[in-house]
């Protein structure tokens, strides 16, 4: 059983005649029993500071626990970042790709039309032109035959007989 500081004050020595001081071993006494209060008062009290930092300790740990936690989700949800933005990435692409062709095929499809458009343009315009060249072949034609001078000489003689 550990000595507490009462016990040492209460101490009771048998008395004999060749002794020591009896106020000198009371004076000691209570001297140790101060001290030794002391002592045990600073080992309670490093004790409690011990519990504390323990609780802190353990306060700690899981508080590095719980960042490394979050760590590991925050490198996992980049992760799923990174993947879904590379998905998207690949139907951006892709949908661009459709629309490249979809424009290619409208814009070949639009030259071809033009080119038909072209091709009947110039075919109306080779068919205007041998009409016209038939047109004034025939003009040529009815100015090169002689009854037309006679023909108009005899209308101007009609024209001025009546109107003399």
């Amino acid at each position: 059983m550990p000595l507490t500081p009462i016990d040492i004050q209460n101490k009771e020595f048998s008395r004999s005649m060749r002794g020591y001081s009896p106020r000198e071993v009371d004076e000691f006494l209570e001297h140790l029993s101060k001290d030794y209060e002391t002592l045990i008062k600073e080992n309670i009290s490093t004790k409690e500071q011990l519990s504390q930092l323990k609780d802190k300790l353990s306060h700690y740990h899981k508080l590095e626990e719980t960042l490394h936690n979050a760590i590991v989700v925050a490198q996992e949800a980049a992760e799923e970042v990174k993947r879904n933005a590379s998905r998207e990435a690949e139907l951006i692409r892709r949908e661009a790709e459709k629309d490249a062709a979809r424009n290619m095929d409208e814009a070949r499809y639009k030259a071809s039309k033009i080119l038909s458009e072209h091709e009947e343009v110039y075919k109306q315009a080779q068919i205007y032109k041998m009409r016209f060249r038939s047109l004034v072949e025939a003009q040529l034609a009815a100015l090169e035959m002689e009854d037309w001078y006679t023909l108009n000489l005899a209308q101007d003689r009609d024209a001025v007989k009546r109107g003399a």
